[in-house]
C-alpha cells in the first residue's frame, strides 16, 4: 500500500514537522519544510530509522518463518480475537508489526479503518507493506521514539513486540485504546522444554500492568489457550520467526502437539478532565 494512506500521522524523524510527498500522482520521497528526504521503497515501506537496524532485528529468513506460520492460521484465535476488540478504531497503529499479519486482520474485520505497521527491521518493513490495502509501512525504532504525531492514532497494537509505555501514550489519543499481547507462562511449553527454548517470566503479566499505571487504564484481560497439531516444518518456523534465532536450541525432527496460551491486555488512554 502506499505510504500516503497514512501520511497524516508521520513526523520527521530528524525535526519533529510534518511529512509530505514530493508529487502526489507519483510519490517518491517523504519530506518535511526543513528539507529532510526519505526515499519511500519501491516495496512501498519507508525508512524513518535513521541509521542502520540493530543486530537483534528480524532478518529475512525470520520474516519469512513468521509469515509461513501466521499464513498457516496457526495463532489465528489471537487474529479473531483483535479484530473484535478493535472494532469501531479508524487509526491503527500497530508497533513491532513483524509482517503486518496482525494488523491486516484487524483491518479486514474493521473496513472503516487504515493501519500503520512500524517495526526496527527492514525486512519486516517490506513485508508488511504488502500485508493489505489500507496498511503503510514504515521502518521505527520504539525505543528511540516513533515518527508520529502526538495523538496520531485510536487504537495502538502491541503483539509479542517490545513496549513503550510513554511512547504509546504519546502517539495515542485521548480515549484511545492500547491492546497488547502476551505470552503467558504456559506458551508454548512442550516446545520450550524438548527444544531448550527461551523462557516466559511468571510475573509478565504484571509487569505489564505496572508499566501502564499513570499513563493508561486497564480496560480488560483475557486469557486464550488452544492447542497446535505443529508438523516438523510449522514447528521450525514457529522457532525460527522469533528470538529462539538467535539463540542456541536443539534441532527441530519431528512434529509436535504444543499449547499457545496468551493474554490479550486492553488499556484506555484517559481523557482530559473538563
Amino acid at each position: 500500500m502506499t505510504i500516503l494512506t497514512a501520511l497524516a500521522l508521520l513526523t520527521c524523524p530528524t525535526c519533529g514537522a510534518k511529512l509530505g510527498v514530493d508529487d502526489l500522482d507519483r510519490p517518491r520521497v517523504l519530506g518535511c519544510r526543513h528539507r529532510h528526504a526519505f526515499d519511500i521503497a519501491k516495496q512501498g515501506h519507508v525508512n524513518l530509522l535513521g541509521h542502520a537496524a540493530p543486530a537483534n532485528a528480524d532478518t529475512a529468513e525470520m520474516v519469512a518463518a513468521r509469515e509461513r506460520f501466521l499464513s498457516a492460521g496457526h495463532y489465528s484465535p489471537i487474529s479473531e480475537r483483535l479484530g473484535q476488540e478493535l472494532t469501531g478504531s479508524r487509526q491503527i497503529v500497530e508497533v513491532g508489526a513483524g509482517t503486518g499479519h496482525y494488523i491486516a486482520r484487524v483491518l479486514d474485520a474493521v473496513p472503516e479503518a487504515i493501519g500503520l505497521a512500524s517495526d526496527v527491521s527492514p525486512a519486516a518493513a517490506r513485508r508488511a507493506a504488502r500485508a493489505h490495502a489500507r496498511v503503510s509501512s514504515i521502518v521505527a525504532d520504539t525505543w528511540a521514539g516513533l515518527p508520529l504525531a502526538d495523538g496520531a492514532a485510536d487504537a495502538v497494537l502491541c503483539v509479542f513486540a517490545p513496549r513503550n509505555p510513554s511512547e504509546f501514550a504519546r502517539i495515542c489519543t485521548p480515549g484511545g485504546l492500547l491492546v497488547v499481547v502476551t505470552p503467558n507462562a504456559g506458551h508454548l511449553a512442550q516446545a520450550r522444554e524438548s527444544l531448550g527454548l527461551l523462557g516466559v517470566e511468571d510475573d509478565k503479566l504484571q509487569r505489564l500492568n505496572r508499566s501502564m499505571e499513570g499513563l493508561f487504564e486497564p480496560v480488560s484481560s483475557e486469557r486464550l489457550t488452544w492447542t497446535m497439531d505443529l508438523d516438523a516444518t510449522a514447528l521450525a518456523d514457529l522457532v525460527g520467526m522469533g528470538p529462539n534465532a538467535f539463540h542456541e536450541h536443539e534441532a527441530v525432527t519431528d512434529a509436535m502437539a504444543v499449547d499457545a496460551a496468551v493474554q490479550i491486555s486492553s488499556f484506555r488512554r484517559p481523557s482530559p478532565l473538563p
